[in-house]
């Protein structure tokens, strides 16, 4: 499973030009599922992602969690995390897990962002989405677990 996270001051999801999901202070997290994925990486990552400090304190250094500045998340679901562009110019995503495998695993995600005591809302799976971000510092950061 592979995270994107990004800090951010707003961020919102439309679908069909209506907000779907919108947050103020938090994260935006595109999230990618691939096959073997099961509830240790949704466990492990969300965990990471809720404790993991990336809010600046008052003396401007990066030592407050998500918990810590009472922020949001949203989840976007993101298949495409799992590209693999090492042949050709059309990427491939035949590691990427399939709609019936993801489509729970994303769920379980943001439950489990709500069971470490973070508000989180979600994209809409398989949706065309316009994500807006106001993206702060700008901090994004990469985690995987396999």
């Amino acid at each position: 499973m592979r995270a994107l996270v990004q800090r951010v001051r707003a961020a919102s999801v439309s679908v069909e030009g209506k907000i779907i999901a919108k947050i103020g202070e938090g994260v935006l997290i595109l999230l990618g599922a691939a096959d073997k994925d099961g509830e240790e990486q949704v466990k492990y990552l969300a965990s990471k992602i809720a404790n993991m400090r990336i809010f600046e304190d008052e003396d401007k250094k990066m030592n407050l969690s998500l918990k810590d500045v009472t922020g949001e998340a949203i989840v976007v679901s993101q298949f495409t995390l799992y590209a693999d562009t090492r042949k050709g110019r059309r990427p491939s995503f035949v590691h990427a897990a399939k709609p019936e495998i993801a489509e729970p695993l994303v769920g379980q995600f943001v439950e489990k962002l709500g069971s470490e005591g973070i508000p989180s809302q979600s994209g809409m799976f398989g949706a065309q989405m316009l994500v807006s971000i106001e993206n702060d510092g700008p901090v994004t950061i990469w985690l995987e677990k396999e």
